[in-house]
């Protein structure tokens, strides 16, 4: 007998053992976008199914013409076959920078370090392709398990691309290690758990189709967290994909580095499972290979949502099914706490204009539309409105700072007239202290040094900064930027008001001197900036004329041989711009061209009014209009 044909023949037979001895439950598919279904399953476990199990489960309609599926594309610059092939990135990193709507880890990448910068240059050990362009071939007979697309997104499953096949016709390829699933049989049972790592208990990022190739199937299973889910074998894996309906499946990738991520509602990335690595560190592993779609908004009532701002107006726009209201909700957080007057004429074309808003802002809407008795509201998109604004420089880089070790707790140290007199420095940025004999490598400008603590030959737990500047205009709608190189956590406060935490525990209503930061940013090194932008009820406290900005900075564990700190701050301000409106006329009619948007055109048959919106609302240039014997005057309105 063919010693292939026994080994499949075996796995059938102890699959339909575990299908009657395990339990997988699967929850309702819910649209996420069009053609894009998510789902979340558990397991009870027992008959040969030993974990626990908490999966994630994306199912992809290849059929539909707006899917458009993607993978990690050439390096932009320093493209070297077989040697840097690509850059690394966060899953959410590479969701945000191709503007993707689903996206995951793929394996078979060096270096394969843990939280490189983003953009480190990668190799990839294995057939990947993006768009149709070979980011790299295929490398060996070992981690040889492809699956690959037209540009119709028709898939193929090759379980061992050795001898590699011919890239002609392929848009689209990633590869994983091995197969799980051939022809609808479970072939996990294979790999024994005594094999390798990679084929013990572990979390897990898998993908297969179904046997029409009308369906793709994205899978992680979440591990290593006792009490939510443990991590699967292979073969178990392979069962999600029979218990959904898949032909075939093979394993991307597993471990700390399994991530699903989807775009949310606002255009941010979301983590929609649990990464261990996540878990155990806070941040996401680098990544030098993923695949990833983009896919159109799920249909719903409400359809073609659209912002037009300009920098303080914004035009709203949307279509309906049926003849329905108009109405927005907004405000510059989600819960939107701001709403337009409802327009109760039935229309199916909506057009609606936000006033007063800030240059320079980040805001969140959502259309609301009654049909009849029904309510419909759209899910929350944002915008951001134009940033005419100027920058004015508070605080430079090398600003001078007083500084302390002290436990200042009960002390009002960070009020505009606290006397900082007895405090070190002034010293200018970047201040640090490192026990290991400097600073590393990359920290620049390293300018002030500052103790360490001599009873511990470690640095203090806390240090603490003031700086005071001069802000010369009216505080009224400007936002502060703050650009930080600092290691490790901080808290930030003006004039005595806190306003925001880096990498600090959010709980506890104060942060103690021995509190310790929950993360750290650029590999642990102060070597990138940290960038965050105020505004609003953030940073009320700001006032014209001389402020104070103070920072507590900690450090991420007791043992950390170094601190670092110094940043940048700068105002935006909003500048208003006024439009010019204007008319070019032709034989039988007029064109009214204005320019910037956000305007509503309105008429009068008299300079003083009374003055109404042209039928529409008009809210885009041009707007062509007839000439009539009768005097007509236009303006716009904000």
């Amino acid at each position: 007998m063919n010693p292939t044909f026994l080994l499949l023949t075996l796995a059938a037979l102890l699959g339909t053992s575990l299908s009657s001895h395990a339990t997988l439950t699967l929850g309702a598919w819910v649209p996420l976008f069009q053609g894009v279904d998510h789902a979340m399953g558990t397991n009870v476990p027992g008959g040969g199914f030993p974990n626990p199990h908490v999966a994630y489960l994306i199912r992809v309609d290849l059929l539909d013409p707006d899917i458009r599926l993607f993978s990690s594309p050439r390096l932009e610059e320093d493209y070297i076959p077989n040697v840097q092939e690509t850059g690394g990135y966060t899953v959410s990193d590479f969701l945000a920078k191709h503007r993707l709507q689903v996206a995951i880890n793929a394996g078979l990448f060096d270096p394969s370090e843990y939280y490189l910068p983003a953009g480190t240059p990668m190799d990839i050990h294995a057939l990947s392709v993006c768009e149709g362009v070979v980011v790299s071939e295929q490398a060996s007979a070992a981690e040889a398990a492809t699956i690959a697309f037209t540009a119709d997104n028709v898939p193929t499953v090759i379980h061992t691309n050795w001898p590699p096949v011919s890239t002609t016709g392929i848009h689209t390829a990633v590869t994983g290690s091995y197969p799980l699933v051939v022809e609808g049989v479970n072939v996990g049972y294979q790999y024994s758990a005594t094999s390798g790592h990679i084929h013990r208990t572990n979390p897990r990022t898998a993908i297969g189709v179904t046997q029409d190739k009308r369906f793709l199937y994205i899978l992680t299973i979440d591990g290593r967290q006792p009490g939510h889910s443990s991590g699967a074998l292979d073969y178990e894996t392979a069962a999600w994909f029979l218990h959904v309906g898949a032909h075939n499946a093979i394993n991307l990738d597993g471990g700390g580095s399994t991530t699903l991520v989807v775009e949310d509602s606002v255009g941010q990335p979301l983590r929609l499972n649990q990464s261990s690595a996540v878990a155990d560190s806070g941040r996401e592993r680098t990544v030098g290979n993923h695949f990833g779609l983009y896919a159109k908004p799920a249909p719903g009532f409400i359809n073609d949502l659209a912002a037009h701002p300009d920098d303080t107006t914004a035009v709203i726009t949307w279509t309906t099914l049926t003849p329905a209201t108009s109405q927005i909700r907004y405000g510059t957080n989600t819960s939107l706490p701001l709403a337009t007057l409802q327009d109760t004429a039935a229309v199916m074309d909506h057009t609606v204009a936000l006033t007063d808003l800030k240059p320079g802002a980040s805001y969140y809407f959502a259309a609301v539309s009654h049909d009849g008795t029904t309510l419909h509201v759209s899910p929350t998109r944002a915008m951001i409105t134009s940033n005419r604004v100027d920058l004015v420089p508070l605080i430079e880089i090398n600003h001078p700072w007083k500084f302390t070790t002290t436990d200042l707790q009960g002390v009002p140290w960070t009020s505009l007239p606290f006397d900082d007199s007895a405090w070190e420095g002034e010293g200018p940025g970047l201040l640090w202290v490192d026990t290991r004999g400097g600073p590393r490598s990359g920290i620049e400008p390293a300018t002030t040094p500052m103790p360490s603590d001599p009873a511990t030959g470690f640095p203090y737990p806390t240090y603490s900064f003031r700086a005071r500047f001069n802000l010369a205009a009216d505080p009224a709608g400007i936002a502060l930027v703050f650009t930080n190189y600092l290691d490790d956590g901080a808290v930030f406060y003006l004039n005595g008001a806190e306003i925001h935490r880096l990498r600090m525990e959010e709980a506890p209503a104060t942060i103690t001197y021995d509190a310790l930061a929950v993360g750290f940013g650029c590999d642990g090194d102060a070597t990138c900036p940290d960038v965050f932008r105020l505004e609003g009820e953030a940073i009320a406290a700001l006032v014209q004329g001389g402020n104070v900005l103070a920072v507590e900075v900690h450090n991420y564990n007791a043992r950390s041989p170094d601190i670092t700190f110094g940043l940048s701050l700068t105002a935006q301000v909003p500048v208003v711009t006024r439009p010019n409106l204007a008319i070019a006329t032709s034989a039988g009619g007029m064109t009214l061209v204005w320019t910037g948007g956000g305007f509503v055109l309105q008429e009068a048959s008299q300079p003083t009014g009374t003055w109404t919106d042209v039928p529409g609302p008009i809210v885009q240039s041009p707007y062509p209009t007839t000439a009539t014997a009768a005097s007509r005057f236009f303006r716009l309105r904000k």
